[in-house]
């Protein structure tokens, strides 16, 4: 058999690996590495647990969805470059698609976007996004220090109300990981394997990636091409994205809801429609494109945002052993880590609180909903859709 041809077969079993978790993986990131932990190391013996580790390291430290990140990385030292995009499609795939019909189904039947259902997907959000705060902080700021540059991150992106004030806050972080938190060393057995890529293609696309960063703002400004002035923002937000889907709400909300390409309403209802699909919750970017102008946009964006993940990837690889020996490179990690709690904050009162809690009804199903999600750990999709249908039995009440 030659190499070609077990190329091609290897990207297939990629392919129908990453499917099946496309179409059951629900519960966020985290969930999601546990999934792949499950199926790559235990089942499929494709890693070792060292070398998935490793993969997980370096997928936190790029900005980006780091499931669909690490799902890249295995695509890519399993099939190389044809790995990752099969990875990738596979896992995308279902969640977007499902997005997008939610996003027609919106437009379909514009009259209801005020009804119960609907409002009861914005409370829901309410409980997902506060469990969320609450998991990452214990990890993320589990000292005064950090708590600190949690806290200054939130006052700075709710000051500075725009995505400046997002960009903000990365950097405070940054530079008080740098300054003011422990640096520490990691130990010497805990790098083990990453795929290898070409140091060549790694620098192409690192070159593409700060090309792309940097020109796009410019070239989308002087052409006035609408295409392309999405794509830049979807790019760009997926460039400064550190901690996780999450923490993607408060950047794109800066920058689709302002403008008037999406309302307020309809940016929470998508959002809460996103916790009850499986897979990454990046493809909330698909119902944004699909809620702005169609199946063509919603194509768009969802490239856009996911394409900075690809070219980190690749490009990293070859030097990451290298870069995170680095302490300093550590501890400013530790410093965007604890920033991206406060951008999260920042967003759980602006728009996710101040949208979805209107009423005391709102504020006790929202509790529920929290509770089932802490304690009784309730799949998240179940309690998005218990809060939908209770939410619409209020209204009628």
């Amino acid at each position: 058999m030659t190499s070609h041809v077990r190329g091609e077969r290897r990207a297939v079993e990629v392919f129908a690996a990453f499917l099946k978790l496309g179409l059951t993986a629900f519960g966020g990131p985290v969930a999601h590495l546990g999934y792949f932990r499950d199926e790559f190391v235990i089942k499929r013996k494709w890693l070792e647990e060292k070398d998935f580790a490793d993969l997980v390291a370096l997928c936190q430290f790029l900005p980006g969805p780091a499931s669909s990140q690490v799902g890249i990385a295995i695509g890519l030292a399993r099939a190389g470059y044809a790995g990752a995009v099969a990875a990738w499609t596979a896992f995308t795939l279902p969640s977007a698609l499902a997005l997008v019909t939610f996003a027609y189904g919106i437009s379909l039947f514009g009259s209801a976007l005020g009804s119960g259902w609907l409002h009861g997907l914005k409370v829901a959000a309410v409980a997902v996004v506060a469990l969320a705060i609450l998991g990452m902080a214990r990890t993320l700021t589990p000292d005064r220090e950090r708590a600190s540059v949690a806290a200054l991150a939130a006052v700075t992106a709710l000051v500075i109300d725009s995505v400046w004030g997002q960009i903000g806050a990365i950097v405070v972080g940054a530079i008080a990981g740098m300054t003011v938190l422990k640096r520490e060393a990691v130990p010497a057995d805990h790098f083990g394997a990453t795929p290898r890529t070409n140091r060549a293609i790694a620098i192409f696309a690192l070159a593409v990636f700060a090309i792309l960063l940097v020109g796009l703002p410019v070239v989308s400004a002087v052409s006035g091409n609408a295409d392309l002035r999405l794509f830049d923002t979807f790019f760009r937000t997926g460039s400064l994205v550190f901690g996780g889907g999450h923490v993607v709400l408060p950047l794109l909300q800066a920058q689709v809801v302002p403008p008037g390409w999406v309302s307020n309403d309809a940016f929470l209802a998508g959002y809460g429609a996103a916790q009850a699909v499986p897979g990454p919750l990046f493809t909330f970017s698909a119902y944004l494109g699909a809620a702005i102008g169609g199946w063509k946009t919603a194509a768009l964006c969802l490239v856009a945002i996911f394409l900075p993940s690809f070219l980190l990837v690749i490009g990293v690889m070859p030097f990451w052993d290298a870069l995170r020996r680095r302490t300093a490179t550590r501890a400013m990690l530790r410093g965007i880590n604890a920033a991206v709690v406060g951008l999260l904050l920042a967003a759980f009162y602006n728009p996710v609180w101040t949208s979805g809690i209107l009423s005391k009804g709102d504020f006790g199903l929202a509790v529920v909903a929290f509770v089932l999600l802490l304690v009784w750990r309730t799949p998240p999709w179940l309690v998005v859709v218990g809060c939908a249908v209770c939410a619409e039995l209020l209204a009628a009440l």
